[in-house]
């Protein structure tokens, strides 16, 4: 599943090539992915600007005005295999190309095999008024925002007796933390994720906060982890994953110490860890 790396990156080629240019046309040709498209989405959007292009967690959302029309955004998730990416306006359809937004001379293409994705309008005029919407209320900080703090992390995570990866995971503290980052982020500040998230310490809040951080910014910058079907807004694949300090490495050394990296299965999701150098 494409997580807050692989999403920015994506965002961030789209507003490259999107941000001032006028949707000449936009074709939906499935009703449904894992909602219901809106029946009228295609004429909504037709004749209005893409302002700008902004994240909240692993969501894109595109403010979209018209001088003569209300302002809205279009909220884009990219699901279990979806991608969004920037092609030529005479690029042939793929199998699973389920939507086009023609700006001139490219086109936006959301292309996803499983349908799990999803594409929505809110008819807004805010971004804070986007994160008034039930998809979005719920969310956790943004990871590398300023609200992200060890004192945040310390405070939400006390009385919680569920594993620290799966508290991490559950996107309601901080946002964006997938399942290879989490593994990532816990190495590097030498926790175990079964450790109980209620015993996460200061000290170690501190460690975590920083690692996370560093994790993410490093996996943006390597185009973030192509593992199945992500490619970026440019059709490029992520990198990441290649440098994985224990990420898919079980039965492998530790970069760290030597110890053979280990996995569990926490909520049905495969955790690899170094028992030597993440003590609970």
């Amino acid at each position: 599943m494409p997580e807050l790396p692989e999403v920015e990156v994506t965002r961030r080629a789209i507003a490259q090539v999107a941000q001032g240019r006028v949707i000449d046309a936009a074709e939906f040709r499935v009703p449904r992915l894992r909602w219901d498209v809106p029946a009228d989405l295609s004429r909504t959007l037709t004749g209005r600007r893409i302002e700008r292009v902004e994240r909240r967690g692993k969501y894109l959302l595109m403010e979209c005005a018209d001088a003569l029309q209300p302002h809205g955004w279009l909220l884009v998730h990219l699901g279990m295999s979806g991608s969004f990416t920037v092609v030529a306006a005479d690029t042939p359809l793929r199998k699973h190309d389920h939507a086009d937004l023609r700006l001139g001379d490219r086109v936006l293409r959301y292309h996803d095999p499983r349908r799990f994705g999803s594409i929505d309008w809110l008819p807004v005029a805010t971004l804070a008024e986007c994160e008034a919407h039930p998809l979005l209320a719920g969310l956790g900080v943004e990871p590398l925002s300023d609200s992200f703090t060890a004192e945040l992390l310390w405070q939400r995570t006390r009385g919680r007796r569920v594993a620290i990866k799966q508290a991490l995971l559950a996107g309601h503290i901080v946002v964006g933390v997938g399942n290879i980052y989490c593994s990532e982020a816990l190495y590097r500040a030498g926790i175990h994720p079964a450790m109980p998230a209620q015993r996460l310490s200061r000290e170690r809040a501190v460690r975590l906060v920083l690692a996370i951080r560093e994790t993410l910014t490093e996996a943006i910058a390597a185009g973030g982890s192509s593992l199945r079907d992500f490619v970026s807004g440019e059709q490029e694949m992520g990198y990441f994953q290649v440098n994985a300090r224990v990420y898919d490495r079980a039965g492998e050394a530790c970069r760290g110490c030597g110890n053979t990296i280990r996995k569990l299965l926490q909520g049905q999701r495969a955790t690899y860890y170094c028992s030597v150098c993440q003590k609970r």
